[in-house]
């Protein structure tokens, strides 16, 4: 399996799907399902019972799992791929559209 190119903390643009062209900042990833949790990117409503933790219960409003194939990094305020080359002896992710180092 390829090494997922995108990170938590990443900015990304959605660009497939209902959000589309909506950017947001990745809350989570999963790489066992290649899906990620965007913040304010594919919200759904979700039922809860009232619990301890949650005294009231009702709708609750929560982002939802987004394939990774759907959105691009977004880096200046311009989508890009990701690559990876070599620094020195240390592995590093690079913005090909303009060939910076993003960390």
């Amino acid at each position: 399996m390829a090494s997922m190119k995108i990170k938590k903390g990443d900015t990304v643009k959605v660009i497939a799907g209902r959000d589309k062209d909506k950017e947001g900042k990745v809350i989570a990833v999963n790489r066992k399902k290649n899906t990620l949790l965007v913040e304010g990117i594919n919200m759904v409503t979700k039922h809860v019972k009232p619990s301890m933790a949650n005294q009231q219960g009702g709708i609750v409003h929560q982002e939802g799992p987004i394939d990774a194939s759907n959105v691009m990094y977004l880096h200046k305020g311009k989508v890009t791929r990701i690559g990876f080359k070599t620094d020195g002896d240390k592995k590093v992710r690079y913005a090909k559209a303009t060939g910076d180092i993003i960390d």
